[in-house]
C-alpha cells in the first residue's frame, strides 16, 4: 500500500460534509492511480460509517473507470475485435475480473461446432449446426431485453448463466461466426437485434471471400430460429415502417458494442445508480467516429 502524509490527511477528509472538498479530494486520491485501490480497501474495512464507505467505494469506482475509459480508446483506435469490445462492457461491473474462464468456454464451444461443420453443408445447415451447439447442447437461453437485469447484458454472465437477451446472445452468435469463417452479420432493424447470413461471391481467379449485399436468410439469437425475407417483411408491415436499404447493413463491431452499451445504461434509471447510466452513455459516446 502507498503510504505518505498527503494521503492520510487525504483520508481525513474523505467524509467532509462540503461536496466541492469532497470533489477536491477525490481528484486528489484518483490522481494517485489504481496502487492507492489497496489503501482505499483497507480504510472501507476499518470505516463504521456508511456514508463514508458509500464514498470510499465511489472512489475506487471512478478509478477503475479511468482506467476503463482508456481501455475503450485503445479498442477504438485498434482493430475493434468484437470479443475484446464485450468483455470490456462486462468489466465495468466486474473490473477486476479475469477473462480466462470465458476465454476457454468459448474456444470449448467454438471446437464442438467446428467439429460438426464441413465445406459441404449448405448456409442453412451451418446456421442449423451452430444454433444446435449453442441452443440444444450448450442449453443457452434467451430473454427478451428487460432493464432489470444487469447480467443479461454482460459476455462473462452469460457464460456463466447460460442465459442472456437478444443482444448478448447474438453477440456471442457473431463472435463464434467470425472463428469459423461464417458471414453472419448483425443487421440494424429497427427494436430488434438480429442477424443475417450473407451470400459470398467467389470471383475466380481471385478466390478471396467477398461478402455481397445479397442476404441468404435472417437469424433470431435469442433462440437461434431461422426468418425468411416474408417474415421480415412482415414484421415492418406490422410496426408500419417501411424498410429501407440501411436496415440490411451489417453493424461495424464499433456500433455493436456502442448499442450494446446504449441498451445496457438503461438498468441504471434510478437516482442511486443514475452514474452509471451516465458512465455507460460516456462509453458509447466515446466510440462515436
Amino acid at each position: 500500500m502507498l503510504e505518505n502524509k498527503e494521503i492520510s490527511a487525504l483520508f481525513h477528509l474523505i467524509d467532509d460534509p462540503d461536496d466541492e472538498v469532497f470533489s477536491s479530494v477525490t481528484e486528489r486520491i484518483i490522481s494517485h492511480g489504481r496502487a492507492i485501490i489497496p489503501n482505499l480497501e483497507n480504510l472501507w474495512e476499518n470505516s463504521p460509517d456508511e456514508n463514508v464507505q458509500g464514498r470510499i467505494e465511489l472512489i475506487i469506482h471512478k478509478l477503475h473507470f479511468r482506467d476503463l475509459v482508456d481501455e475503450f480508446n485503445e479498442w477504438k483506435e485498434g482493430n475493434c475485435e468484437l470479443l475484446h469490445g464485450a468483455l470490456l462492457v462486462s468489466k465495468y461491473c466486474y473490473p477486476e475480473m479475469i477473462a480466462t474462464t470465458t476465454l476457454q468456454e468459448i474456444e470449448k464451444i467454438r471446437r464442438n461446432i467446428w467439429l460438426e461443420l464441413n465445406s459441404y453443408l449448405t448456409p442453412l445447415e451451418q446456421v442449423n449446426v451452430i444454433s444446435g451447439i449453442l441452443y440444444s447442447y450448450y442449453k443457452l437461453k434467451g430473454n427478451e431485453v428487460t432493464y432489470d437485469v444487469p447480467d443479461d447484458f454482460m459476455l462473462t454472465k452469460l457464460i456463466e448463466n447460460k442465459r442472456g437477451n437478444s443482444i448478448t446472445n447474438g453477440v456471442l452468435y457473431l463472435i463464434l461466426s467470425g472463428l469459423l469463417d461464417i458471414p453472419a452479420k448483425a443487421i440494424n432493424i429497427p427494436k430488434q437485434f438480429i442477424l443475417a447470413y450473407f451470400d459470398i461471391d467467389y470471383q475466380f481467379p481471385n478466390p478471396s471471400k467477398q461478402r455481397s449485399e445479397k442476404i441468404n436468410f435472417f437469424i433470431d439469437p435469442l433462440n437461434g430460429q431461422v426468418y425468411s425475407h416474408k417474415d421480415v417483411e412482415s414484421y415492418f408491415k406490422r410496426i408500419s415502417v417501411p424498410p429501407v436499404p440501411s436496415y440490411y447493413k451489417p453493424l461495424e463491431n464499433k456500433r455493436i458494442i456502442q448499442h450494446l452499451l446504449e441498451e445496457f445504461s438503461k438498468c441504471f434509471a434510478d437516482a442511486h445508480n443514475l452514474y452509471k447510466k451516465n458512465d455507460l452513455l460516456f462509453l458509447a459516446k466515446l466510440l462515436d467516429d
